[in-house]
């Protein structure tokens, strides 16, 4: 959840972590705050998004090298002055910083509070401070001391902390993502890469139980017993450019609009069509497995619905999970089965925990995602990436579809058998989805349907997550009621909520269940509900729909990944001409890192 910057060098401190923090915010916006050491440790921090922080920031004053920020995503506490990071200790000499959940913080601060450590807020991550206080007063200098307080916590963190008068950053990492930037003026650690890539590509990923001690000099990652560890660096290919707006009112339009390179990237040297294969060199050793177990959150669990679907089809066996509710031991799981974590970031913590427990039960497991270092792709098996590039905007777009394809090409690959004509379906899907974007009506349609009551999406088949999926965006994004059915089970009850102001998004593309769903089409439409047809039909239709959203004819399993767009777009400008914050939608962030 919560966005966390560091840096120490030959910068501006408060320069550079206002930049990360601004790259940041899709972590958590609830508040903000910096620690910048310098002959004491200067700390400004307020309730409210990254704005707000500078607005209170002194002119000039803060000029010290080495220092932390934080955005936040309120989990104890709500958002306030006093539960904003960095938290300090009951001197001022100590800033701490924190992504994730302190299981056993109450404990601790009463043990604390006991000992005369007073306490302004109500989050657990201020009590890591005054334990690092507890054990400097013991004699231990401060990477020890930071070490002894990082021992007493139970739970998952990402933890950075500073001192007065000192140029090193100490940092730790369990269950929650840290990174490592490695600069020529300076060296970095944040949350994700977009914090500084503007300032260097070079980077190292902490894995669970490491600490890194960050100074101008260098970096210098250690196990839990203080054993140097080699820590590989990596380059990331992607440039600041590709984490900006580049001209775009919101990133989540930008992201909508960049999906035709978005799969062209996931489909690069993974579709031959001249020799009809799939071959996704990430998973070229892995076995044709017996039975599939998708888990996923939210956007990529929709993904995953439509890929079981896909397996199934193939002929292997296949289920789909939430992931919070998945638990190995009540699942059966035998011989040869691949569990697919299907995961943007790589850190969800739900989605991390499944894997974690499949991988202990003997199950294969696969990471499906979308960066490269993440957790999920270190600690499964296997990982496939989906190369969507970055997604800033809290509501998923791009990665949606290129999750769907890369479920696509891995089943295919593993099966070994491919359709001629869905590989060229593949080959086509890129300028089939700008063509939605170069003609789509959906402004006009959400200009239609502003003050809906509500809004349902229904399909069957592989249209069916796509239904899911577009409701999650008009909710996410709209702050307007919104539900997604498959479409037979619209008379099964939600039939009853249908009105003359209850518009019904119908996905309408060609195969086995279009003329079902143009049943329950009828059925809305006796009933005096507004149709929205998305359909590569446009005729068969046109007698049923009140307005009809079109998409190129394609293959039957891809044709949902087009027709999603036009829904995309539909929830941009509803949100929009409602003047929603798009990017930053209310209570949500992007990498949901806590359980």
């Amino acid at each position: 959840m919560c966005g966390i910057i560091g840096y120490t060098g030959d910068s501006t401190a408060l320069d550079v972590l206002l930049t990360g923090l601004s790259s940041l915010e899709y972590r958590g916006y609830d508040s903000a705050g910096v620690a910048v050491s310098d002959t004491t440790l200067s700390v400004h921090k307020c309730e409210g998004e990254l704005s707000a922080l500078k607005a209170v920031l002194p002119d000039g004053s803060v000029r010290g090298h080495t220092g932390i920020g934080h955005t936040r995503w309120s989990t104890h506490g709500p958002p306030s002055n006093v539960n904003a990071h960095p938290h300090t200790d009951c001197d001022g000499q100590i800033a701490v910083v924190h992504n994730g959940i302190i299981e056993n913080y109450q404990a601790l601060r009463h043990d604390l509070k006991a000992r005369g450590h007073t306490f302004d807020g109500e989050t657990d991550t201020e009590i890591v401070p005054h334990l690092i206080e507890e054990f400097l007063a013991e004699g231990a200098d401060q990477e020890t001391a930071f070490r002894q307080a990082i021992d007493r916590l139970k739970g998952s963190y990402a933890i950075a902390a500073v001192f007065t008068a000192s140029e090193t950053v100490y940092a730790a990492r369990h269950e929650s993502p840290l990174v490592l930037g490695i600069g020529e003026d300076g060296h970095y650690l944040a949350s994700d890469v977009p914090a500084f890539i503007e300032y260097t590509n070079q980077v190292i990923y902490l894995n669970d139980g490491e600490f890194a001690t960050i100074t101008p000099d260098g970096v210098t990652v250690t196990d839990s017993a203080g054993i140097v560890v080699d820590a590989p660096v990596e380059t990331i290919l992607w440039s600041p450019e590709d984490a900006g707006k580049s001209g775009y009112n919101h990133y989540m339009l930008k992201e909508i609009n960049e999906q035709p390179r978005a799969l062209r990237q996931c489909l690069r040297g993974r579709v031959n069509e001249l020799l009809r294969i799939v071959q996704v060199d990430e998973v070229i050793n892995l076995e044709t497995p017996n039975a599939v177990q998708f888990v996923a959150c939210g956007t990529s669990y929709h993904a995953a619905l439509y890929g079981a679907q896909f397996f199934r089809e193939c002929g292997v066996m296949a289920q789909t999970f939430l992931a919070s509710e998945y638990t190995a031991a009540t699942v059966p799981m035998g011989e040869g089965t691949l569990v697919i974590g299907v995961t943007q970031s790589g850190e969800t913590a739900d989605t991390m925990r499944a894997l974690r427990e499949a991988s202990a039960a003997g199950a294969t497991t696969l990471a499906m995602t979308n960066v490269v270092g993440s957790s999920a792709a270190r600690e499964c098996d296997h990982a496939m990436y989906i190369r969507a590039g970055p997604e800033i905007s809290v509501a998923a777009t791009k990665t949606f579809g290129s999750q769907q394809v890369a479920a696509v090409l891995l089943a295919t690959a593993l099966i070994g058998v491919a359709d001629q004509s869905l590989l060229a379906a593949l080959r086509g899907l890129p300028d089939h989805v700008q063509t939605v974007l170069d003609s789509s009506r959906a402004r006009d349609v959400a200009e239609a349907y502003l003050d809906a009551d509500s809004y349902f999406f229904i399909g069957r088949g592989y249209n069916m997550p796509v239904a899911l999926e577009a409701a999650l965006k008009t909710k996410e994004i709209t702050y307007k009621h919104a539900e997604g059915f498959a479409a037979g089970e619209l008379k099964h009850g939600p039939l009853a909520l249908v009105t003359e102001d209850t518009p019904v998004f119908a996905l309408l593309t060609a195969g086995v269940n279009f003329e079902k769903t143009l049943s329950n089409v009828r059925e809305v439409e006796a009933r005096g509900g507004p149709v929205i047809a998305v359909t590569d039909s446009p005729k068969e239709v046109k007698g049923y729909a009140d307005h009809v959203l079109e998409v190129p004819e394609t293959h039957s399993t891809v044709a949902p990944i087009v027709a999603n767009v036009q829904l995309q777009l539909v929830s941009y400008w509803i949100a929009n001409r409602l003047g929603r914050p798009i990017d930053k939608p209310r209570n949500l962030a992007k990498s949901v890192t806590v359980e």
